[in-house]
């Protein structure tokens, strides 16, 4: 298992915001847990000294491919990145020094996958360039699939056949459980038993990850199998029940 560092950018800055309040029409509403000083590179600089792969850049919207293009510049080759990417600029990214790029809401349509345009990224940028973000929200007795910051449910759920039909077309999966998502209260165990039996690729889980025994509970629920990122509970983005040390030394341990 390992712990993949993130950089959360919004208005240009390193922020850590509560998932389901960010909206295109309701910004009066957003709830943001931390807002930095430090600029993106100094996040990526940190990541690379602790030689942490596989971490990601996600852009909240609009105003953010400055500070992205620096965090990338200090990590080139170790930081995936996402928030509207698509066909057209995903290259773009990746010349950045994206180590891949991550794609959501491009590859859905009107509440169901879209896969003329699945099929025409990862051919373009490559199956090993590519991750999908499948993040989801529960509803009745099932999760799933939110796009468009979150907000819209799409008609597919997570379950086997949905997992093995994504996986064909990319090399890893992120996953933000939603409903939990910055607000440290714990993982969502029932999403994270899931991805643990049924991905047959590298799975990173986020979401409500307040410390250490958390982490060590999801490694537990994903059999060894799930990565894990850390946002809001982690000291350098405001917590306060779990350093970035700590989880530095959880990655070692059980890599």
């Amino acid at each position: 298992m390992q712990f993949r560092p993130c950089i959360d950018l919004h208005d240009g800055r390193v922020k850590q915001i509560v998932g389901s309040t960010l909206s295109d029409n309701c910004s009066s509403e957003l709830k943001v847990n931390f807002s930095s000083s430090h600029p993106p590179a100094y996040y990526a600089e940190m990541y690379r000294r602790d030689n942490l792969t596989g971490g990601h850049i996600i852009m909240l919207g609009p105003d953010n491919e400055k500070a992205a293009a620096e965090a990338l510049a200090a990590w080139p080759g170790g930081l995936q990145i996402g928030g509207g990417i698509n066909i057209d600029n995903a290259v773009h990214w990746l010349d950045k020094g994206a180590a891949a790029v991550i794609v959501t809401s491009y590859v859905f349509r009107n509440g169901k996958i879209n896969r003329e345009r699945l099929h025409s990224l990862a051919e373009k940028v490559g199956r090993d360039r590519l991750v999908i973000d499948l993040s989801c929200r529960k509803k009745d007795e099932h999760y799933y699939i939110v796009t468009d910051r979150w907000q819209k449910f799409t008609r597919e759920i997570i379950s086997p056949e949905t997992l093995d039909y994504f996986a064909g077309f990319c090399t890893e999966f992120l996953v933000h459980a939603v409903d939990v998502e910055g607000q440290c209260r714990g993982i969502e165990i029932d999403l994270a038993e899931m991805l643990g039996k049924w991905a047959t690729i590298p799975t990173t889980y986020a979401g409500g990850i307040k410390n250490i025994a958390d982490l060590e509970l999801l490694n537990t629920l994903g059999h060894g199998r799930l990565n894990a990122t850390v946002g809001s509970g982690l000291d350098i983005f405001g917590g306060n029940a779990m350093t970035y040390s700590e989880a530095v030394a959880f990655h070692y341990r059980h890599n």
